[in-house]
């Protein structure tokens, strides 16, 4: 007898320890969630494959695990995945209940992207349930998603989905285009499936549109690749279509050919899912009597428990710790095998991640290549428009010039922040573009644009009217550089479209906080006007109307992106009304400080805070170093209006050499130039002499390269096209800082 207890008690002992290897095993969150995986992944490879009960028992048994655990991400994927596989059953209000509970779980703790997925499988059972203006609100939730987190293959899908609807609501123009977006998204992403379903559904579309040409085309592409990757659904489509198109040509027999082909597909199709529902029968079947017999066995073992039998218990337990060991090791192997495969995918993943970052550095550095080389190559030119209008300005012009030669530095200095605006434009898409409020008078700078534009505007015979407010203030503090970009570009946009008509400027107050007022700016005109599927995508960079108008009026296409993004920067938002030959209001709502100060900017001329009669110019030598005669010329000519001697060298070497042998206070360093560049002449030169003055004369003005300016031993930057005032006010400041440390010494 104490035999008997001492084996029971170690059977207790073992079934512990086995229940407490398994309970260790199933709390690592690591092993849980590849389990939760292995189950999601076959039910998706299922649902492709038809296997519609398989599927199921895959979602049940990871929507238990994900339950016991709290898993809210997977719980909600896991009803989503549930609404889709009730979609394909045709268990609509099912597959609604389940898509409910996804998205109320997704929106709660703010998974964007999953809940996209859940909107796109809301649109596709709406479009089952033939509810296509509901389904078109989803596909547009799900497209915001997908364009928020970069999603370019669910974007694709989504943008098919929307374009299959309106091809029900026979709205046949909206569904190429929206079929167009989605093909030009597969095509650049590689992803073959989608492109062949729509360039079918494209072709689906032009046969609608009578065009049978296109659409043939766009057939056989379909299903060429469908065919080839083994695309059988889109292969069926693309066939069946083809069939169609040839038929309305007339060429009965190629007809005929697709036709076969497109029924033996679909045979083909249909006996898949036979098999599989068949197949779902039996297991079905097969399930319900192993719940049988497991409720039977559960009858036999409450019985075996009420029985005293000390033989029998044993045999229980025996059986018992048997069953547990079995499953214990099926379950380490099962996990053993789950983690290996799982090891082995995040090792490709890693793979394929130090790709693609390679690829962007690579991306990036090449960028910041032609940035550098587009801002010296476009700032060059400018130096030499900028510098000759502002001496053209100085020496006495003819009173019929000046309104020319003020227009001309106008459009220079513009065009020199245009250029700014077009390299920093990653950095306003990153809202680091910073804001300089200074006060300024809002009318008279928006006169000053309206005369600057307005030779162009009589160039297109238009008339510019300005409605300003009588009862709003003047004077302003903000950042007005910022706010004159944003109407040139506006103003001058409807300049270009306009023809023999007018433009209206408005600006008005909505809004008083303090001295904090919001107003509106409405730029309107009467030109040609801008489509309703244009104005979804014009603050997109570099959209334009269409290829026809781009080639009539010309244009980047950066304009309106730019203007959206400085408006975004000055807390404001910019809205657009237009109708196709009848004209287009832009309207933007930005907050400014009003103040009752008038400051009069345009009389500050001068920058130099001392006396320049106080310097002793005379006996000033500085030495430019330039390579192009135009700048040459220019800067000499600045330099000898103020008084002070030069000599000009254009490459590094002789500026070495130069200052080797005589003695200046100030050395004006351009950067790119033949043989060495500026930047090892400064190297050099700062081995011998370290306290020459000596300033980066540059066209370069991207950040990334500040440091090597700094690295070199550049006293200061003037970056090319510079005000005059502030360049005089650089030399003045460092000619003073001279002669103080003189003094002292």
């Amino acid at each position: 007898m104490l035999q008997i207890k001492s084996y029971i008690v170690l059977l207790l002992l073992l079934f512990s320890m086995c229940v407490s290897s398994q309970t260790s095993a199933d709390e690592d969150p690591e092993l849980i969630q590849n389990e939760i995986n292995y189950h999601i992944e076959n039910a998706q490879t299922n649902l492709e494959n038809f296997s519609y009960y398989e599927a199921q028992k895959n979602l049940d048994s990871a929507l238990k695990i994900a339950e016991n655990t709290n898993n809210k991400e997977n719980i909600a994927i896991i009803y989503a995945l549930k609404g889709k596989l009730q979609l394909y059953v045709e268990e609509l209000e099912q597959a609604i209940n389940s898509l409910n509970k996804a998205v109320e779980i997704q929106r709660t703790i703010n998974d964007n992207i999953n809940l996209g997925k859940s909107y796109k499988i809301f649109g596709d059972v709406y479009v089952a349930k033939k509810m296509y203006y509901q389904a078109l609100d989803s596909y547009r939730a799900a497209k915001s998603k997908f364009e928020e987190e970069e999603l370019h293959a669910d974007l694709a899908d989504v943008l098919l989905a929307e374009g299959k609807t309106y091809l029900l609501l026979k709205n046949y123009n909206r569904a190429r285009d929206v079929i167009e977006q989605s093909l030009a998204l597969a095509r650049k992403n590689d992803l073959l499936k989608t492109q062949s379903e729509d360039l079918v559904y494209h072709a689906i579309v032009y046969n609608k549109l009578k065009n049978n040409d296109k659409a043939l085309i766009l057939a056989n592409e379909g299903v060429t690749i469908a065919k080839k990757e083994g695309y059988l659904s889109i292969l069926d489509k693309g066939y069946l279509i083809t069939s169609d198109i040839y038929n309305e040509l007339q060429d009965y027999k190629a007809s005929r050919e697709n036709l076969k082909y497109h029924i033996e597909i679909s045979d083909s199709l249909a006996g898949i899912k036979r098999a599989n529902y068949s197949k779902a029968q039996e297991t079905q079947a097969k399930l319900d009597y192993a719940l049988q017999e497991n409720a039977k066995l559960s009858e036999d073992k409450e019985k075996a428990e009420d029985d005293k039998n000390l033989g029998t218990l044993i045999s229980i337990l025996s059986v018992a710790l048997i069953t547990i060991l079995s499953l214990l090791t099926l379950s380490l192997y099962k996990n053993n095998n789950i983690r290996l495969k799982t090891n082995n995918m995040l090792h490709k993943k890693n793979g394929e991640l130090i790709i693609a970052k390679e690829k962007a550095e690579l991306a990036s550095k090449t960028k910041a290549n032609f940035l550098s080389t587009v801002t010296h190559e476009l700032r060059t030119p400018l130096y030499a428009v900028t510098g000759l209008s502002n001496m053209l300005l100085e020496e006495n012009p003819k009173p019929e010039q000046i309104q020319h030669l003020k227009s001309l530095k106008f459009s220079g200095d513009y065009l020199l922040t245009f250029i700014n605006d077009i390299l920093q434009i990653n950095k306003i898409e990153a809202n680091k573009v910073d804001i300089e409020p200074e006060p300024f008078n809002l009318k008279k700078k928006i006169n000053n644009i309206i005369l600057a534009l307005n030779n162009s505007a009589q160039d297109n015979n238009v008339n510019i009217h300005l409605e300003y407010d009588t009862n709003l203030g003047e004077n302003f503090i903000a950042d007005q550089i910022k706010i004159s970009q944003i109407l040139i570009n506006l103003i001058g946009n409807s300049i270009k479209f306009t023809k023999d008509g007018d433009i209206w400027i408005r600006i008005y107050k909505i809004e008083e906080e303090g001295n904090i007022y919001t107003l509106r700016f409405e730029v309107e005109d009467n030109g040609i006007g801008i489509s309703q599927e244009k104005q979804d995508h014009m603050f997109e960079s570099f959209s334009q109307g269409s290829i026809q108008i781009n080639r009539k009026y010309g244009g980047t296409g950066l304009g309106l992106s730019i203007v959206k993004g400085l408006i975004e920067i000055l807390k404001g938002k910019i809205y657009v009304k237009s109708e196709l030959g009848k004209g287009t209001t832009f309207y933007f709502e930005i907050p400014l400080e009003y103040t009752a100060t008038e400051e009069n900017l345009e009389n500050k001329t001068t920058y130099f805070s001392g006396n320049p009669d106080d310097l002793d110019l005379e006996h000033v030598k500085v030495l430019v170093v330039e390579d192009n005669k135009i700048n040459q010329m220019i800067t000499k000519k600045i330099l000898t209006k103020m008084k002070l001697n030069c000599e000009i060298v254009d490459n590094g070497e002789s500026a070495v050499d130069m200052i080797k042998t005589n003695k200046y206070d100030i050395v004006l360093m351009d950067i790119h130039m033949p043989g060495i560049s500026g930047i090892e002449a400064t190297k050099i030169v700062r081995t011998f002499d370290k306290e020459l003055t000596i300033f980066a004369l540059t066209a370069v003005t991207i950040e990334d390269k500040m440091h090597e300016f700094e690295e070199a031993g550049f006293t200061d930057i003037i970056p090319k096209p510079f005000k005059q005032e502030e360049f005089e006010k650089k030399l003045y400041n460092a000619l003073a800082s001279k002669k103080g440390r003189s003094t002292t010494a």
